[in-house]
């Protein structure tokens, strides 16, 4: 055995990055794209990317500024912090300063580094986004996940926050809520909000909100458990999904002045990893929160979208006799196939996993199991409706808002098929 081999047998890698796969999200779009390039017909619903163009006025302002070549600051331009802190007061009525924001590559990356920086444990409701628990499980913390049900809309109910906390008080912990949900397109409500605040500081809870999808609930009425618990709550957002910019990769976190000692934490964290997120970006990306009418009205088409795309999409999956809970915001659904488990069940499938996969292969539709959210048992799949032409359908609301949306829509029309690609396959078991 030559010396590089015996190298290779041995390497030290980290037990804590070994035990944790691959994200599930960009799996599952992996092995879309691979399909389709052998051919098939996918129809993509795995990956939660926006389906729009970046704005105008954002793009403009990217090429105005491109040839900004300086370093930032670590904690992020603080023309755009403040207008991040605008934002926040504008949109929730919090008074948060510039000194409270960091501006990080992505909100993910953020998050990543509050967990780095907190010795905590990590509380999830199940179901949750798929990295939370896997950035813990890096950083060697105890992951609690909180069980929340179809009838409660899918939502942590406070009840359910106390029991957990009575039963763990010993250590910090933090609580990650999200809303507009991901997976379930489920909006937390003011009374649901206050309930879950008074729990929170009865037990000194950190909560972070995440608040990524904030401007795309279908009322336009977001609600912030910040607004409620302040003094307990970092809120962290994104130009990704309500802004159509994912791969600009721009996230930031605004801290209360009681948990400024994180925020500095963060800093410093930030200055030895990726220093400071692209001059231009940040730049370019001021625009975003500024509350323009071009901006007001980019969202209000996207959400006119959305919307009539989650309401309808779900209304015409229910007549399958798929259970769903209605959506209130974002891109998702959560959908319960248990009423076919019999037939399920002949063909070999007896978890979300196995249909998943069963399914991609029989309907072309590509879905990520419930199990990627903390939901280990039950037939779940969250749906992402994002697989349209967003930029053309933008662009045609942009010039009639009035435009009406439904199955006969060009752009949706392959969309919507997805209701009947699924009851033809379940029917058939």
């Amino acid at each position: 055995m030559s010396r590089l081999a015996s190298i290779h047998d041995n390497l030290p890698l980290s037990r804590s990055v070994l035990e944790v796969p691959k994200s599930a999200t960009l799996a599952i779009n992996e092995k879309s794209k691979l399909l389709q390039q052998q051919g098939h017909d996918v129809i993509r619903l795995g990956l939660g990317q926006s389906p729009f163009p970046v704005p105008d006025i954002m793009v403009s302002s990217l090429k105005a500024n491109a040839n900004s070549k300086d370093y930032m600051a670590v904690q992020g331009y603080l023309p755009l912090r403040e207008a991040i802190s605008d934002f926040i007061h504008r949109t929730e009525g919090l008074h948060r300063t510039a000194d409270n924001v960091i501006i990080g590559p992505g909100s993910k990356e953020l998050l990543f580094g509050l967990q780095m920086v907190l010795e905590c444990d990590l509380v999830l409701p199940a179901p949750s986004w798929v990295s939370y628990e896997p950035q813990a499980r890096l950083m060697g913390r105890q992951v609690f996940w909180l069980p929340c049900h179809a009838k409660d809309g899918w939502k942590l109910t406070a009840d359910t926050l106390d029991r957990h906390c009575r039963q763990h008080d010993s250590r910090t912990q933090l609580l990650i809520l999200n809303s507009p949900n991901n997976p379930s397109g489920a909006c937390f409500h003011q009374q649901e909000l206050k309930d879950l605040a008074r729990v929170a500081e009865k037990h000194n809870l950190i909560i972070l909100s995440d608040e990524i999808y904030s401007e795309l609930h279908y009322q336009g009425e977001h609600n912030s458990i910040a607004q409620y618990y302040p003094q307990g709550t970092i809120i962290s957002n994104g130009i990704s999904k309500w802004a159509g910019a994912g791969g600009w990769r721009l996230g930031f976190f605004i801290f209360p002045d009681a948990l400024k000692p994180v925020l500095q934490s963060m800093i410093v964290v930030a200055s030895e990893t990726f220093t400071s997120v692209s001059a231009p970006i940040q730049m370019a990306s001021i625009s975003a929160f500024e509350g323009s009418e071009d901006m007001k009205d980019y969202i209000n088409a996207c959400r006119k979208i959305m919307r009539a795309i989650g309401l309808q999409l779900t209304d015409r999956l229910v007549q399958q006799n798929i259970n769903l809970v209605t959506p209130e915001g974002g891109f998702y659904n959560l959908a319960d196939f248990s009423n076919y488990k019999e037939g399920l069940l002949k063909n070999g499938i007896n978890h979300a996993n196995s249909l998943s996969q069963k399914m991609l292969e029989a309907t072309g539709i590509a879905a990520l199991p419930g199990k990627d959210f903390g939901l280990d048992h039950g037939l779940n799949l969250r749906l992402a409706f994002v697989d349209f032409d967003g930029a053309q359908l933008l662009s045609r609301v942009l010039k009639n808002p009035d435009l009406a949306l439904d199955s006969e829509t060009p752009e949706l029309k392959r969309l919507f098929s997805v209701s009947d690609r699924l009851g033809e396959w379940l029917k058939n078991l």
